[in-house]
């Protein structure tokens, strides 16, 4: 059940992933600074980078389950919402308060992989 719900966060994020990079590169070219953009891209880039990873724990859970990997898929989906969402929204709307939750965001990633380094060792 984990193995599925994995992939299919994995397969949602990838698509969307795909659609605000081509948003970023042709409908936010003209109207962010250089800086806003590359934020805007920065969100993107880990977004694609924790999907990759979340179909990799995927596929791994349904053939050996582990309570580690597991955890690190959760991690990894929560911290696309909170780095990648917040680096999204500073982009875009220029509020500065979103900039603390990137960091929050950037502990779950750690978190993430840290389990999975966990669900190795014990495997």
């Amino acid at each position: 059940m984990m193995s599925q719900l994995l992939i299919i966060i994995a397969a949602l994020y990838g698509a969307v992933a795909v659609a605000l990079g081509a948003f970023a590169a042709h409908g936010l070219k003209s109207r962010l600074s250089e800086q806003l953009l590359t934020v805007f891209q920065t969100g993107v880039t880990y977004q694609f980078y924790h999907t990759l990873a979340l179909l990799l724990a995927g596929l791994w859970l349904r053939f050996a389950p582990s309570p580690w990997v597991a955890a690190a898929g959760i991690f990894w989906a929560l911290g696309v919402v909170l780095f990648s969402g917040s680096l999204y929204a500073l982009a875009l709307t220029s509020i500065k308060w979103f900039g603390p939750i990137t960091p929050l965001g950037g502990l779950l990633f750690i978190l993430g992989w840290i389990c999975l380094l966990v669900g190795a060792v014990k495997a």
